[in-house]
């Protein structure tokens, strides 16, 4: 990966109680708060505070470990770089220009907090000999009066813990001081200020480490993360999953020489300037894969959600061979890339007994004869226990794309599951997509065969409920979006209003416009961008589906012209 960089190192006296770091433009000022044994932040926006004290502290509890924050050194260091990703999500140039403070405390524990134009993050950091157990992270932040807070609410399950949950809920809009206190929230979550300014807060860089979800009490935001797992089961189904029985009075056993997630906070004066905001992709860890060559983003089907509801065909639709052959054909007319084989082709419980419908040494050689790659569903329970033969497999048919599926936590085991399995695909030169996913988190720039994920509510809603519609449509570019690329699914080709759509399964309609249903591959960042409607009502509509097949899914460059956070919103951008 090519960079510039240009730095400059400032030593800061160690004798004040509190240090400061401003952003390049001097707009923003991140001030570290020592006193009386507490760590705190304090933020303030061309003089208008976004977190306050006195409530506010956070910290990084090690068992057996004081939490000593006493200084013994700090630091400024100004640094102006320009990264190029292998694979443009935004943008193909991504300039990294910051100041950051670097405070070291007697505990061998650091503080790094980088301030950037458009928001500012902070780490902590670890120089311990030995292993260490994390007993928890505080994250307390004071929000000023009158904010309005937009979050999506975990929505509790009966057989397992909270931390359970695919990450695909409605957003809650409510002002701060009215959000109940035991709703937990799962990131990125959105401040609203009086003076219309938008703060969205989520995390990058995250490994060997939970996730953070929020909960609001008093004006207070309070980051929790799931303790680690103790004992498992696996639950039974059409799609069995491992979940979490008990669990660690811990949440997370690592190194004790590491550095911990960025807690990331994106501002904008205007709503227009989140959806291009990419200090997540920034904070991420570099690319672990040396040769990015193969990674080829584009578009694909799905026929999961139309239930494979084919017509105008001269055989009888299905998980079969001769369905996925008019799916390669429908894709080869249309420009598209790919296809995807969704749940069925295989037992979902074992990737090597296919379905008897189905013969792959067929659909491989077709595929190929036409120049279209195949993509394949996996069930994250089987796929981890027949990694390795299932992807030599995948090879032997020419899959470059896996789904895997219904993970649905995100507390350190699990984040060390999405590690593995990108390094394993990286090794088999094939990409990976997650769903029943949390955030990316910045983890496509660490993993860039990690091209997508969902973590988003999607297309696949509009089989059983009215949430797909276009007031959260228009919510997830200015939140979700802003975390990395998302796998929403668009292209239903039977559209309706709100009063005349119905969630029909196999007869799958959305709400809003045709063209609304097109904008979405174009406003939606995802390399691999997959059309869901009918082949069946595509192929009697060549003009439309010729635009879709024509529209790139990374870009040069993206700009936000216009848009208000969940009203409307006008992106200009120029494919690659």
């Amino acid at each position: 990966m090519r960079f510039l960089t240009i730095a400059f190192i400032f030593l800061v006296s160690i004798a004040n109680a509190q240090r400061e770091v401003l952003s390049p433009d001097n707009n923003l000022k991140v001030m570290v708060r020592t006193t009386q044994g507490k760590l705190s932040l304090e933020v303030e926006y061309k003089g208008s505070k976004l977190l306050e004290g006195p409530g506010a502290s956070i910290d990084l509890l090690i068992k057996g470990k004081e939490s000593n924050w006493n200084v013994t050194k700090a630091s400024v260091q100004k640094k102006d770089e320009v990264i190029y990703p292998p694979v443009p999500e935004k943008r193909k140039a991504i300039r990294d220009h910051y100041n950051e403070l670097t405070i070291q405390f007697k505990s061998k524990v650091s503080l790094n907090v980088r301030a950037y134009d458009d928001g500012f993050a902070y780490r902590f950091t670890s120089s311990l000999k030995d292993s260490i157990i994390i007993t928890s992270e505080t994250a307390l932040y004071d929000l000023p009066a009158s904010t309005t807070f937009i979050g999506s609410p975990v929505t509790k399950r009966d057989d397992v813990d909270e931390f359970h949950t695919s990450f695909e809920e409605p957003y809650l809009v409510k002002p701060i001081d009215s959000i109940p206190p035991t709703s937990l929230f799962f990131s990125p979550i959105m401040i609203g200020y009086r003076n219309n300014m938008k703060m969205v807060i989520t995390e990058s860089d995250l490994e060997n480490y939970p996730g953070t979800f929020y909960r609001v009490s008093n004006g207070t935001l309070e980051g929790v993360n799931a303790p680690y797992p103790k004992t498992f089961r696996v639950n039974p189904g059409e799609f069995p999953a491992e979940v979490v029985t008990s669990r660690e009075n811990f949440i997370a056993r690592t190194k004790g020489t590491r550095t911990f997630p960025w807690r990331v906070f994106m501002i904008s004066e205007k709503d227009s300037q989140l959806p291009s905001n990419d200090m997540v992709y920034r904070l991420g860890s570099p690319s672990r894969v040396a040769n990015t060559q193969w990674i080829k983003p584009g578009k694909g089907t799905d026929e999961w959600i139309i239930g494979v509801n084919l017509f105008n065909i001269p055989f009888k639709a299905g998980v079969n061979t001769e369905t996925y052959k008019y799916y390669i054909d429908f894709a080869k007319r249309f420009g598209f890339e790919r296809i995807l084989m969704d749940a069925g082709w295989s037992d979902n419980t074992d990737l090597f007994k296919i379905n008897p419908n189905i013969d792959m040494d067929e659909i491989s050689s077709y595929a190929k004869r036409q120049g279209i790659s195949l993509s394949m569903w996996t069930l994250a329970h089987s796929l981890n226990r027949q990694l390795e033969g299932a992807l030599k497999q995948f090879n032997k048919w020419g899959v470059d794309f896996i789904m895997t599926d219904f993970m649905d936590r995100d507390d350190q085991e699990m984040v060390n599951f999405y590690h593995r399995m990108a390094k394993g695909c990286a090794d088999h030169k094939i990409m990976i997509m997650y769903h029943g996913a949390f955030k990316p988190a910045g983890f496509s720039r660490t993993w860039p065969n990690a091209i997508t994920r969902e973590g988003v509510l999607g297309s696949e809603y509009n089989i059983w409920s009215q949430k797909a519609n276009p007031d959260h449509d228009l919510l997830l570019p200015f939140i979700r979006m802003t975390a990395g690329p998302m796998d929403y699914e668009p292209g239903i080709l039977d559209n309706a209003t709100k009063d005349t759509f119905r969630p029909i399964s196999e007869k799958v309609m959305s709400q809003g416009t045709r063209m609304h249903q097109g904008a979405m591959f174009v406003i939606y960042e995802s390399p691999i961008q997959i059309f869901s409607g009918n082949p069946s009502q595509g192929n009697l509509e060549p003009e439309y589906m010729s635009l879709i097949g024509s529209i790139p899914t990374v870009w040069d460059e993206t700009i936000v012209l216009d848009g208000k956070v969940g009203e409307f919103i006008v992106t200009c951008s120029s494919g690659v």
